[in-house]
């Protein structure tokens, strides 16, 4: 059994930043159980371009608000408390915080390391690829 408090993440190296965003980490491949979670702020105002070419990723939006949209779809779809988004096709995609920071709990499938942090072209190293994610 793993028992583990977000305030356990805090300030470790499973708390994981960069601009606009932060991923405290709370399972990694390193648990064991084929997938991970995390629990991701994205700051107001930001607006990530991401692409995860090597896993799959569900996002349950659990404070906030934001928008998400496919990268070449000028539809944009609305994160709010209860709202999922599943990226089933490795979608490139734009994902923004509007009115406040967005909260979003999020499985990754394969699990990561704890290492990543996104590369230029927005995706995450596959898990064989120990540099951490920067390219």
């Amino acid at each position: 059994m793993i028992v583990t408090a977000l305030a356990d993440i805090l300030e470790t190296d499973r708390d994981v930043s960069g601009p606009g965003w932060s991923s405290r980490r709370l399972l990694l491949a390193s648990d064991g159980l084929g997938f991970s979670l995390t629990d991701t702020i994205i700051k107001k105002g930001a607006a990530l371009e991401l692409e995860y070419k090597h896993h799959f990723e569900a996002c349950y939006c659990i404070e906030g608000k934001g928008q998400i949209r496919a990268f070449d779809d000028d539809t944009w779809h609305t994160l709010e408390p209860f709202t999922l988004y599943a990226l089933d096709l490795h979608d490139r995609h734009v994902v923004r915080a509007t009115d406040t920071d967005l909260r979003l709990v999020c499985v990754f499938n394969p699990p990561l390391s704890g290492r990543e942090v996104h590369r230029k072209d927005g995706s995450y190293a596959p898990l064989d690829h120990d540099d951490g994610g920067e390219v």
